[in-house]
């Protein structure tokens, strides 16, 4: 968990371009979202978001604040780390899945209740870079999470 918290933390200074919008069924993801972010606040651990974070995601927060609170899940599969974050107050609506690959890649994949997949982008902290992820693949990566963590949240 240190490990990554380092590299969401080497994000900073590094720049986004939006891209193209990742869709994916907003009702399918919708409901599942909703599952997993029920599961989150009900089961999760407290943790936070580092500001930087949030900023490439594009998850609002005020100007004075350094962390954003948050509910979390993490789980390693092999070598594969993934960790699940939801917002720690009602005021805010979001679910950030983040996965770690052995390589040192980061995938995020940004979401809300209202919208479902909002974002997902790739960081490479060795590199200092963050990409935009194809649309294609950020479907297709995003049901695969929405997937995994389903099934955690089903106590699979």
């Amino acid at each position: 968990m240190r490990l990554l918290l380092c590299l969401l933390l080497a994000l900073h200074g590094s720049t986004l371009s939006a891209g193209p919008r990742p869709g994916v069924h907003v009702s399918d993801a919708a409901r599942s979202v909703q599952t997993i972010s029920a599961w989150l606040k009900e089961s999760g651990r407290d943790g936070y978001l580092a500001a930087d974070v949030a900023d490439a995601a594009g998850i609002p927060r005020s100007t004075d604040e350094d962390l954003v609170g948050a509910r979390q899940r993490g789980f390693r599969s092999g070598e594969v780390l993934r960790i699940a974050q939801v917002p720690a107050d009602a005021g805010r609506d979001f679910l950030l899945f983040m996965v770690q690959r052995p390589d040192g890649e980061v995938q995020f994949y940004f979401a809300t209740l209202r919208d479902g997949l909002k974002k997902a982008f790739v960081s490479f902290p060795l590199a200092r870079a963050v990409v935009p992820m194809p649309a294609s693949q950020a479907q297709s990566a995003f049901r695969e999470e929405l997937r995994y963590w389903e099934a955690r949240a089903a106590g699979l």
